[in-house]
Order: structure tokens, then C-alpha cells, then sequence
């Protein structure tokens, strides 16, 4: 649970479809003005919880509150929330204006202070210029700045956003990533952001909440979840890793495939212990014979760009990855030497 003072909070939220349990006990707390990620694969509960905070889905167990008040059996319409979809669920026919003050208007705001307040939310998603045209004849960057000015301009206690980058493409959703940041933080509303892409997670969040299983595997900020996961399930979810079985020889040092390594762990080891350890690509290099290396075969190289990604094959078959900058000068079937860091190891259960 968060230390600050929550604007929404779930308490043993459960909820179940058939056999099927997509919350299983959620007890989540978000402060005001933060931005909070559920991140997880299909089927984690990620959605089902967003739909529990906006009232779309009636919990069987748990409660809901936002701003300490009890909401659980409120409906979405009295809570006070912004939503924007990964359809953005633009009226066709209506004008981007009229789009965005279809929320006004339900609420019996006036037309002169919609009209002003449709102008400031335009501005802020900067699309002052296309408030006469029609959702078809935008782009889907467009289409999905004049949903989040929809969501916005009702001014709510909480914003929710289910996955809206899912349908752009990898340059777009980059783009928008950085310009749903910068809005998030010039308005300052508690937001809470749905989606399965860490990239995403990582560069928009305060906190991140990792699902699995309708569980929250991990709650905290992005650098908390990807240098130090709680589970192997978080190490190999939010960024790669490499999973290595190693055999503690003293209290910082380990064998793996006969090499000597030494580690630096959160705890130290006892001699002759099983260590599961995990690596990230970034952290592996490639050189010559010296301390903390170990031998391997080059099993593939990928050149990727900024980047190229090695794989590696250590003598009991274990697999390694390692990320290069550029393009690898190494290929398939050479031997090399991996260096490991001795503080780049991950402990996971």
C-alpha cells in the first residue's frame, strides 16, 4: 500500500468469471497526482481492476474507494472518472468539438463555458486546428489526443486509460508516449495506465504494479521493478534476463559451468547452496579470458539497429544473452568470453 494520502483505493478486491478468477484479494492504493501502471500479459487482471476502479465491474468480494469514500456499488456515471479506451469510441458523426463536449454537455454545463473549456483542452493535447473536422479525417495520433481531451475536459478526480497507444505504430506510440507524460504532468490528475508494453511502464510511471494470475506480483517505481524484481516472473517480464543456475563456493562467490564468479547479493551465501540467478542483456559483455568470464559459443546474432542482441551457449547448454552497441563483431559459431559484472546479478525465487 502507498505511504501518501490515496485518491483511490482497493481493499481485497476479488472478482471471478466462472472458474476464472481475474482479481484474486487486489489491495491497491494510489496517491493523488501519481501515475500508476498495471502491467502484466492477457489475462493478468489488469483490465478487470481498471474496470473495478471506473465501475464498470462489480467486485464479488473487496471494496473500492476514491477519496475515502466507499464506491464499490456506485455506477461508472457517479464517480467522477475520465476514461479513455483503446477504441478512443469517437462518435463518427459528431465534429472533434463536439466529441469533446459530449461529457459537458451530459453534465448541463453551459454552452459558453464548454465552449471555452473545449478550446483549453484542444490547446492542451495540442489540436487547436482541427476542432471542425470529423474523427475519420484525422490521424490515429489525432484521433487519440482528441479522446484523452474528451477524458480531460470534465476535469476528473481520476483519469483511467485502458492500453490507448495499442492501435498506433512503434514511431507514433513512442511519440505520444512522451507527449501523454508531459500532459499528465502539466494537469497533475491521478492517472492510472493500463498496458502490457514495458517500455511504456517504465517511461510514463511513478509506480508500477506488475500482475499476474489476478495478483499483484510487484508494486513500486520502475527502477525498483526492473534492478530489483521480486519474482523471476518480474525479472523475465519487465526486460529480458538470462537465467543462470549457479553453485555458491563462499559467501560471494559462485560456480557456474566451472568458471569462478563472484557476486554481489542483497545476502550472503552459504557455501555449497543452489543460487538462481538472472542477468539482463545490457549488463553482459564480451572479451577476452579474466575475471568474472566464462566461456561460450555464439549460437546467433541479431543486429537490431542502435543495437545487435548475441546469443550465447555456455558448455551445459545453458542460454545467454547479450545486447552489443551497434552492429556485433562476432558471429554464429565463434567462441568467446561473456564477462559478468559481479553487481549486474539478479537473486530470484
Amino acid at each position: 500500500m502507498s505511504a501518501g494520502k490515496p485518491v483511490v483505493a482497493l481493499e481485497g478486491v476479488r472478482k471471478a468469471y466462472g472458474a476464472t478468477v481475474a482479481m484474486d484479494g487486489v489491495d491497491l492504493a494510489i496517491d493523488e497526482g501519481e501515475l500508476l501502471t498495471l502491467l502484466g500479459p492477457s489475462g493478468c487482471g489488469k483490465t478487470t481492476t481498471l474496470n473495478a476502479i471506473a465501475g464498470f465491474v462489480v467486485p464479488d468480494t473487496g471494496r473500492v474507494r476514491i477519496d475515502g469514500a466507499e464506491v464499490t456499488d456506485r455506477p461508472a456515471w457517479q464517480r467522477g472518472l475520465g476514461i479513455v479506451f483503446q477504441s478512443y469510441a469517437l462518435f463518427p458523426h459528431m465534429s472533434v468539438a463536439d466529441n469533446v463536449a459530449f461529457g459537458l454537455r451530459e453534465r448541463g454545463v453551459g454552452r459558453a463555458e464548454a465552449g471555452d473549456r473545449v478550446r483549453e483542452a484542444l490547446a492542451l493535447v495540442r489540436l487547436q486546428g482541427v476542432a471542425d473536422r470529423r474523427p475519420a479525417q484525422l490521424s490515429g495520433g489525432q484521433q487519440q489526443r482528441v479522446a484523452l481531451a474528451r477524458a480531460l475536459v470534465i476535469r476528473p478526480r481520476v483519469l483511467l486509460l485502458d492500453e490507448p497507444l495499442a492501435a498506433l505504430d512503434r514511431k507514433l506510440r513512442e511519440e505520444m508516449r512522451a507527449e501523454l507524460k508531459e500532459i499528465q504532468r502539466a494537469v497533475g490528475t491521478t492517472t492510472v495506465f493500463v498496458t502490457h508494453d514495458q517500455h511504456e511502464a517504465l517511461g510514463l510511471s511513478d509506480r508500477v504494479a506488475v500482475m499476474r494470475h489476478g495478483r499483484i506480483e510487484q508494486l513500486g517505481t520502475p527502477e525498483d521493478v526492473y534492478e530489483r524484481p521480486a519474482t523471476a516472473f518480474v525479472a523475465d517480464f519487465v526486460g529480458a534476463s538470462s537465467a543462470l543456475t549457479a553453485r555458491a563456493t563462499s559467501g560471494d562467490l559462485v560456480e557456474i559451468c566451472g568458471a569462478r564468479i563472484a557476486v554481489r547479493l542483497d545476502r550472503t551465501l552459504h557455501p555449497g547452496e543452489t543460487v538462481r540467478l538472472r542477468i539482463r542483456p545490457e549488463r553482459v559483455a564480451l572479451g577476452s579470458a579474466g575475471a568474472n568470464t566464462i566461456p561460450a559459443r555464439v549460437s546467433g546474432v541479431m543486429y537490431l539497429g542502435d543495437h545487435s542482441e548475441v546469443r550465447l551457449e555456455l558448455v551445459d547448454g545453458t542460454r545467454l544473452v547479450a545486447s552489443v552497441r551497434g552492429r556485433a563483431a562476432v558471429s554464429a559459431g565463434e567462441r568467446v568470453f561473456a564477462h559478468l559484472p559481479e553487481g549486474a546479478f539478479l537473486e530470484t525465487r
